[in-house]
């Protein structure tokens, strides 16, 4: 008996080929992969509006909304018709501030792409509805202690 650990009876299959030389790694002809926010490919030029995506959708339908309750609070003609144009103008307010919040994500994500021209646009728009989002919470304020 030998003094080692037990030898397996079962044969062994060598991961080479018969020659012994080393079989080609199948790994080494896949490209390595673009670093990180690299351009894959050339950027494509639109013309026209852009896609309809679901945040502009939901901001769409909530400007749409807060501007028709708002308009409609105008005509009211009771007690209740300052506290519901406060209400409106919070909510036209904070629907501003939410499109002004998109204004500066496309303006960070338009800079790093290289696209100086479309994140001054973004930023000038932000900016735009940034004023009228305080401009609204000025008035819902205004409305607010007068009623």
């Amino acid at each position: 008996m030998t003094d080692g650990p037990p030898i397996d009876p079962r044969s062994q299959v060598s991961p080479r080929p018969p020659g012994g030389a080393r079989a080609p790694d199948p790994r080494a002809a896949v490209p390595p992969s673009p670093p990180v926010g690299a351009r894959t490919s050339p950027p494509r030029r639109r013309i026209g509006l852009p896609g309809l995506t679901p945040t502009r959708f939901f901001l769409l339908v909530a400007l749409v909304g807060s501007i028709a309750y708002l308009t409609w609070a105008f005509t009211v003609r009771d007690p209740s018709q300052l506290p519901m144009m406060a209400a409106g103008a919070a909510v036209v307010g904070i629907v501003f501030s939410v499109i002004a919040l998109a204004g500066v994500v496309e303006v960070v994500r338009s800079a790093r792409r290289g696209a100086g021209g479309r994140s001054f646009v973004a930023a000038l728009f932000g900016g735009i509805a940034a004023m009228i989002a305080l401009g609204c919470f000025a008035a819902a304020i205004v409305l607010g202690q007068l009623s």
